[in-house]
């Protein structure tokens, strides 16, 4: 084989040229430097050491956290005629020795192993002895106590430096802000190698958050006006919002399936693989599903609760559209969220981290809240430099009506002061419209001069405002996660009259109404007839495989079929991501299929 990475990208994985920085970060592992490499999902990070690992002699170790990633790597790189091979507690004692004995023989080029693993038995003697080329660290941030999915165990990759000191290492992630980075960095030990930056933006997701009415009746609206026949997550918070949820859009008639720790591994298992290898399956999951899910062709991410900070939201979004067709990212969300959150962080976090945790959570409500581009708020926390206006966000295509609240928000803000900075945004609310219940009289709070002075606005305007002033920072809610709202130092200008405040007004929900791009566009009847029958064939021989549909090829490599209708083995190489182990594997079937009368 070549060891020229253009000619190795062109003839095995079947793109014409590298995209972005592939090329600069590939020609600096091959010269022995180490990198770090953070490139938005979709955007080719594999590549950066799939591609070195062909032109190196030896093995390339990946370091990957999940099962799960490892398997759909594994099995993509096989479909190439890449001998690729995992190492992980999933496997039987009988496959893990075949993967050792093939190691030991120099028949693996790429071994995905878990970070405990590397560490563990005799693996580190092994590891020594095989000599490795390259190591590569997918999921990088998991080492930084600033990332959004902190692992002790990643911790101990700085013993690569220090047991393979010539060896370069290639560390990837496709969220990090600006300490994370710097985190990342340090832990690994990469002060004397090179960052690459790509950039975060993924221009095919169109990005909606929406306040919380009826979450299930708002995402069944979503879902019939948006997405009614395909591939998605949503994601809630608990496992019982998750198995209600499931029930919900079964009773719609969508085919929809729970997933979460709470069920058998065997039903897990089961539901993972029909996710991989059907089409327009809908998963309703805690956080815990996704991560290192390499299925393409996902064209919605829904949120129906509020992920605890901005690197997950992204993370998770980013499951959505991998190939790179238009996706959409939807999300509902309601005080209540900020309130559960903070009760997890007042459980489970030490002082540091809460602080950490509150400042990302801030972050993430103003992305909720804010009433300009989404986008640019979004790639702005990430670190990207004067992103314009997306056009391709709720508020860029549909901007929201802003109106004066500064009033109105003294007014919350006084009432909040009054009632004694211990009582949350339900009995505020209350307060304000004149509401004639047991906890006010009790309290006497009817006897403020604030008591029936919100009667102007609806129950959801006020709760829109009080959403409004936790994302600026001007009210806190408390770290214990009851839900009691208290004045921040923040808030003095405003009611001082040096500040005024613009809020969104909040308008009657459309449920969703507005059509996302379609993913697929052709043209005519028979172009859309022509690619179902890809999808048959494709299906049957992935079926022969037992292997999910797109490892053999992506839905962006069947509309390409499409449209340019090859005739030959040699015009149908000219088609993108289609190498030479897959034309010469599966050509003449797509031939067939292509030639047969619509």
């Amino acid at each position: 084989m070549s060891r020229d990475p253009l000619h190795i990208l062109q003839s095995v994985f079947g793109y014409p040229e590298f995209r972005h920085q592939q090329a600069d970060i590939i020609h600096h592992i091959l010269s022995g430097g180490d990198a770090l490499v953070l490139m938005p999902t979709g955007g080719g990070k594999s590549l950066c050491y799939q591609v070195p690992a062909l032109c190196l002699d030896g093995l390339t170790v990946v370091v990957s956290p999940l099962i799960a990633l490892m398997q759909n790597q594994v099995e993509a790189l096989n479909q190439l005629g890449i001998p690729a091979a995992a190492l992980n507690s999933s496997q039987e004692m009988d496959e893990q020795s075949q993967v050792r004995k093939a190691l030991m023989a120099g028949e693996i080029k790429l071994l995905y192993v878990a970070p405990e693993r590397l560490f563990s038995g005799n693996f580190p003697d092994i590891l020594k002895r095989l000599n490795p080329a390259l190591f590569a660290i997918d999921e990088a941030h998991c080492v930084s106590q600033w990332g959004h999915d902190f692992r002790p165990e990643y911790r101990r990759l700085a013993l690569l430096q220090e047991q393979f000191p010539t060896v370069p290492r290639i560390a990837l992630t496709a969220t990090a802000d600006t300490e994370t980075r710097k985190d990342i960095v340090e832990r690994l030990g990469l002060q004397y190698g090179k960052v690459f930056q790509s950039g975060f933006d993924r221009p095919n997701i169109t990005y909606n958050v929406t306040d919380r009415k009826n979450g299930l009746n708002q995402l069944v609206s979503f879902l019939k006006n948006n997405h009614p026949d395909d591939a998605g997550i949503v994601y809630c918070m608990s496992r019982k919002k998750v198995e209600a949820t499931a029930e919900k859009l079964q009773d719609a008639g969508y085919n929809a399936l729970p997933y979460h720790a709470g069920l058998p591994s065997e039903v897990r298992a089961t539901t993972l693989d029909r996710f991989l290898k059907e089409d327009g399956l809908i998963i309703v999951a805690t956080i815990a599903f996704g991560m290192g899910i390499d299925k393409p062709d996902v064209r919605f991410v829904a949120h129906l609760d509020l992920p605890k900070n901005m690197e997950s939201y992204y993370q998770e979004t980013g499951r959505a559209g991998r190939d790179g067709l238009p996706a959409t990212a939807w999300m509902t969300f309601g005080h209540q969220d900020i309130v559960k959150i903070k009760q997890l962080m007042g459980a489970s976090l030490p002082p540091e981290q809460r602080l950490i945790e509150n400042q990302k959570l801030s972050s993430l409500l103003d992305f909720c809240e804010t009433v300009s581009c989404r986008r640019v708020l979004l790639l702005t926390y990430f670190g990207d430099e004067n992103p314009a206006p997306c056009g391709n966000c709720d508020n860029c295509m549909a901007p929201p009506t802003l109106i004066d609240g500064t009033e109105d928000a003294r007014l919350a803000l006084s009432c909040i002061y009054r009632t004694g900075q211990m009582y949350g945004s339900g009995h505020i609310i209350d307060v304000l419209l004149g509401a004639d219940t047991d906890k006010i009289r009790s309290t006497g709070h009817d006897t403020l001069n604030v008591y029936g002075k919100g009667t102007s606005k609806t129950r959801a305007e006020w709760q829109s405002l009080i959403r409004r002033l936790l994302a600026l920072g001007y009210i806190n809610t408390d770290t214990e996660g009851y839900g009691s709202l208290s004045l921040d130092e923040k808030c003095r200008p405003l009611l001082q009259g040096k500040e005024s405040l613009h809020i969104r007004k909040l308008e009657k929900s459309k449920g969703g109404s507005s059509r996302s791009r379609a993913p697929i566009s052709l043209d005519t009847e028979e172009e859309r007839q022509l690619f179902a029958r890809l999808k048959a064939r494709r299906l049957e021989l992935a079926k022969e495989q037992n292997v999910p549909p797109y490892v053999i090829f992506h839905d962006k490599t069947l509309v390409e079929m499409v449209r340019l209708k090859p005739t030959s083995m040699e015009t149908f190489r000219e088609i993108p991501g289609i190498g030479e182990t897959k034309r010469d594997k599966y050509g003449a079937a797509f031939l067939d299929a292509l030639s047969e009368p619509v």
